[in-house]
């Protein structure tokens, strides 16, 4: 199934001009990623292309990946930073859509193949337009000047050039830096892989020229294929010191002593093969920038708003009768619902929630309420998502909410027997980050990829790891050997899978990792999907077992069923490293504990049932 999935290719890669026309001329809508070298398509939208065409299954429908420095008809789109989608029919321009916006995206190709097909069989005239961006910067742009080294890089924020060393790079240790540095709180604003000839190794580092290794410097530098990343960090803060005390001393066993949690210090090996290179000051970032990256340029228009977080709560009395209308008028008002998660709540935990209102005389009240049956906590996510879900809800007195605001939410979905309205909503977006991550705490869990996996998708999977908001924080690649292999999957010993299981797990190297995220495990294992690919394909089609398992056995992806499960395996397999469980970690697991959702409970029981006789979600 996986192997057949390889072979269908969503979009189509452009790389000339004759290639372009060609592509023009098919015959529907095709809706075109136009890209810069430097930073590469945009892989974030890639899911929702194939979710799309997926659902459709039109023929009409066509995507493709085009590089506008290698393509004439692309000039004009050339230097520019935003994510750029053209929506081509007939060979003519029809719709653009700028920036990484799914539902605008999504929204455009249903209108504009709707659009395409009335003409095509009805004969209707197509709306053919010009882009008018680029008619405005005709009209208004100077002649063209020549380009300051400080105009290549984002107003208001530092920079510096960073490289990952053909030594780091030959060992495989290019992922895990990266990682590393994400991780630090490094923005990285463009990352190329290259090898440097002999030549432009020694033009680099021509300020060295006189050191008595500069020979054996240049060799090396041009020895193999190197990554260089242009990174930055939040504005008002000094990039470069900071990535110089991140990376550490250039002597690697001077950064052993002093630094042991440099980059240098455990990924380098002497003065030369050092793994990491910074600049080493804001003249030298400008040049390096001009070197390796001389058309980067980033659009100084306003960066489009990263939305907001606001935590719901749906009390009981509602959530029993009312649940589903509730939350059809939470996604009517436009909110996305990132996280949600049903719960019975204890006397302890509704007092530390409420603490602030713990002396308030209407608190008794709400403690009943609040404990009297499962509650619903959702994560709305949309811009101001604070102020419009406030006043979605209305008043938080219920006879305000009755007479002034009779549309509101508290007002048509509040019981007129109780006291106590139904519907929470945080008070700020500084509140509303503390609540949520009351309710979804960060968590850690382990994940690995398996053998078969690992070979043929490590790149698809890591990809879409980071896409779904995870942050690696522990990573190691090994082979198990059976013993090892056994231990790991114990409390399967004595079901039929155990030996095929343990022997499949030692056919070669696995990834494991350890993933942090609020509700990490319930994340992880949704981004897995479930145990057997077919069933994958139905209910989780752009899940990782959907995509890359070939069957329950060979199933791609592991992941542990529970927090006791991921710490018992973290601890297993890294060893002695810092994995006391946080009290929101603790909080989580009691959640869990106390939960009546009878459904869930349902379904475990069932599952139970069903891992006597093949491999579990734990065997992930």
């Amino acid at each position: 199934m996986a192997g057949k999935k390889k072979e269908i290719i969503l979009q189509i890669t452009i790389h000339n001009q004759e290639q372009w026309e060609e592509v023009l001329s098919s015959k529907g809508l095709i809706v075109v990623d136009v890209y810069q070298a430097w930073c590469g398509p945009c892989k974030t939208t890639v899911s929702l292309f194939r979710k799309i065409k997926n659902e459709l299954g039109d023929d009409l429908l066509h995507f493709a990946v085009a590089e506008a420095d290698s393509i004439d008809a692309l000039e004009k789109y050339r230097g520019k930073c935003e994510p750029t989608f053209l929506y081509f029919a007939g060979g003519d321009l029809v719709a653009v859509v700028r920036s990484a916006n799914a539902p605008l995206l999504q929204k455009t190709i249903l209108e504009q193949l709707e659009a395409e097909k009335k003409v095509l069989n009805h004969g209707l005239e197509r709306n053919v337009i010009k882009d008018e961006e680029l008619l405005e910067e005709e009209e208004t742009s100077p002649l063209p000047t020549q380009i300051e080294d400080e105009e290549l890089v984002p107003s208001g924020k530092s920079y510096t050039v960073a490289i990952i060393k053909p030594d780091a790079v030959a060992h495989g240790k290019a992922d895990e830096i990266i990682m590393k540095i994400q991780d630090a709180g490094f923005e990285i604003l463009a990352n190329e892989e290259r090898t440097m000839t002999e030549s432009e190794a020694r033009d680099f580092y021509k300020h060295r020229a006189g050191e008595e290794k500069f020979h054996e410097l240049v060799q090396f530098m041009s020895s193999g294929p190197c990554h260089v990343l242009i990174i930055s960090k939040s504005e008002g803060e000094d990039v470069i010191p900071t990535w110089r005390e991140f990376i550490g001393p250039t002597d690697v066993e001077v950064a052993k002593k002093e630094k042991p949690e440099s980059l240098r210090a455990q990924y380098g090996t002497e003065v030369l093969y050092n793994a990491v290179h910074g600049s080493n000051d804001r003249e030298q970032a400008s040049r390096e920038l001009a070197f390796f990256f001389p058309s980067f340029k980033l659009q100084q228009t306003e960066e489009s708003r990263t939305p907001e977080r606001t935590l719901a709560l749906i009390r009981p009395d509602v959530l029993k009768d009312r649940k589903d209308e509730v939350l059809q008028s939470i996604r009517d008002a436009g909110f996305s619902i990132a996280m949600q998660k049903q719960i019975m709540l204890t006397k302890q935990q509704v007092q530390e929630f409420y603490k602030e209102h713990v002396d308030q005389e209407y608190f008794p009240a709400l403690e009943q309420q609040m404990t009297s049956g499962p509650v619903l906590a959702l994560a709305l996510v949309k811009d101001d998502a604070v102020k419009h879900w406030r006043n979605l809800l209305g008043p938080a007195d219920l006879s305000e909410a009755l007479n002034e605001a009779p549309d509101s939410l508290r007002a048509r979905f509040t019981p007129r027997e109780t006291k106590i309205n139904q519907l929470h909503g945080s008070s700020s977006p500084v509140e509303a980050e503390k609540e949520i991550n009351f309710f979804f705490p960060v968590e850690r869990t382990l994940a690995a990829i398996k053998p078969d996996a690992l070979e043929e998708h490590r790149d698809e999977i890591m990809e879409r790891i980071q896409a779904a908001g995870f942050t690696v924080s522990h990573i190691k690649e090994t082979n198990l050997n059976q013993e090892v292999a056994e231990e790991f999957y114990k409390e399967h010993k004595g079901k039929p899978f155990f030996d095929q299981l343990t022997n499949y797990m030692c056919r070669g190297p696995c990834l494991m990792m350890i993933l942090s995220k609020e509700n990490a495990v319930q994340e992880w294992r949704s981004l897995m999907g479930p145990t057997d690919p077919t069933e994958a394909q139905t209910s989780s089609p752009e899940s990782l077992r959907s995509l890359f398992a070939k069957s329950i056995l060979q199933n791609a992806v592991h992941g542990s069923s529970n927090l006791n499960h991921a710490m018992e395996k973290m601890k297993f397999i890294f060893g002695d490293i810092e994995l006391e469980r946080t009290n929101n970690e603790t909080l989580t697991q009691s959640f869990l504990n106390d939960t009546a959702d009878e459904v869930k409970q349902s379904d475990e029981n069932t599952a139970t049932e069903k891992n006597e006789a093949q491999p579990s979600q734990e065997d992930g």
